[in-house]
């Protein structure tokens, strides 16, 4: 058989459309190019200002002395309600606005057309997601529900109070990262802002080469002192061509692995789902491949987490979210469940049912109503990737068949980024 033929030899049946939403994702930031620098302004001032939502934290106490920062009066417009309101928001719904800010991988459930030739990967640290801002002299990491992590010096663009790090209050930085608590160091994945500039419409190429250079140039990647109390260090990222796939896999990292991340090159840093950033693992790179319940067991059932609408619908936390199921009034009554409710579901025998690459039903059994300390339903992706864990994971091999062999490649060459 020749070469050409064997390119793919494991290709699995779609079962999603998360091929076709990549492309439209694609399409529409190339047609939209929205005021990104407004968006990195207006975030900024509200996880500055954003209250501390875990109160049994301790706050970390700075080498330097650090005031309250003072947060630049928004100016006038529509958007800018989103600011004074996000301010004042508590539990659930700070939560959900914080989440909406960082952009969120889907699970990856079909494997990306052209992976070796439009995608970087990279071994994903263990720890707490997080935004990492600097600004008026100050440094604040929040987590995704919007509580502070820490409040500290740095050594990014007017990250502590020094005549070196003194700027303009037009100069901010916002990092995503990761914080690994085992040696205390902020793994950066992302970069949104620099010194006052937006990168929300860059694409992933330029934001990983841009990253790379300004943060070493920075200081911030040196070991912790007087004005720089957290270390930050970079990702090795690669071409996800066969090596850098094996390398990102395989190789030593000085963090704990949780999975793999794929980037799209093209992709802008869109905040929310995107299908064009993805995370995939197995037992090989990840301790926690199949969820747990709240003792650390694995359930003997594969649980999901919806929202209860209106209409009885149970949907994920997608935008547009999909249907899984539906509720009638009379259970909805008897149960004392409520529209905007999260609920809580087994996964029967009967499973999930695809045909043409779609869900046609799902086999569901009613456990009951979440914690309301929990924000989101689960989204499309993780539920159908962890169904597929249980049943018929896509395995470690199909990426590589999806590539070829290392002979078919063009080059055998490992490239990172930066």
């Amino acid at each position: 058989m020749a070469p050409h033929d064997t390119r793919r030899p494991f290709k699995r049946a779609a079962i999603s459309d998360q091929q076709k939403r990549r492309e439209l994702s694609l399409q529409r930031q190339a047609q939209n190019r929205t005021e990104a620098q407004l968006q990195a302004r207006r975030l900024a001032s509200s996880i500055l200002s954003f209250p501390t939502q875990n109160p049994d934290s301790q706050p970390f106490e700075s080498i330097v002395e650090e005031p309250e920062p003072i947060v630049e009066e928004p100016e006038t417009g529509a958007g800018d309600i989103d600011i004074r309101q996000a301010a004042k928001l508590k539990g659930s719904e700070a939560r959900r606005w914080f989440a909406s800010q960082l952009m969120l991988p889907e699970w990856m459930i079909d494997i990306p057309d052209r992976l070796s030739e439009d995608w970087y990967v990279f071994a994903r640290p263990s720890g707490k997601r997080c935004f990492v801002v600097s600004s008026n002299g100050t440094t604040v990491s929040r987590l995704r529900n919007g509580s502070q992590l820490h409040r500290f010096p740095s050594a990014l663009p007017n990250g502590s109070k020094t005549k070196e790090g003194s700027r303009s209050a037009q100069s901010y930085c916002i990092l995503d990262c990761i914080f690994h608590e085992l040696d205390q160091i902020y793994y950066v994945i992302d970069m949104v802002c620099w010194a006052g500039i937006s990168f929300y419409e860059c694409t992933a190429e330029f934001r990983f080469f841009w990253m790379n250079s300004k943060l070493v140039e920075s200081g911030a990647c040196e070991a912790p002192s007087t004005y720089h109390r957290y270390r930050f260090s970079l990702i090795p990222v690669y071409n996800c061509d066969y090596e850098g796939l094996q390398t990102a896999y395989t190789g030593a990292v000085p963090y704990v692995k949780d999975g793999l991340l794929f980037y799209n090159k093209h992709a802008h840093y869109q905040t929310g789902n995107t299908p064009l950033v993805l995370v995939w693992k197995d037992e090989t790179c990840s301790r926690y491949v199949i969820d747990t319940d709240n003792k650390g067991q694995v359930p003997n059932q594969q649980q999901v987490v919806l929202e209860l609408q209106d209409n009885g619908q149970l949907v994920t936390s997608d935008d547009p979210p999909v249907v899984l199921g539906c509720l009638n009034a009379t259970f909805i009554q008897e149960t004392g469940l409520h529209s905007g409710n999260l609920v809580r579901f087994a996964v029967n025998d009967g499973g999930l049912t695809f045909v043409d690459g779609k869900l046609e039903k799902a086999d569901l059994h009613y456990v009951g109503k979440v914690h309301r300390a929990r924000a989101f339903a689960d989204s499309y992706s993780k539920i159908v990737f962890q169904y597929m864990v249980r049943h018929s994971p896509l395995q470690i091999e199909h990426l590589y068949a999806s590539m070829g062999t290392p002979s078919e490649l063009e080059s055998n060459e490992v490239e990172m980024v930066g």
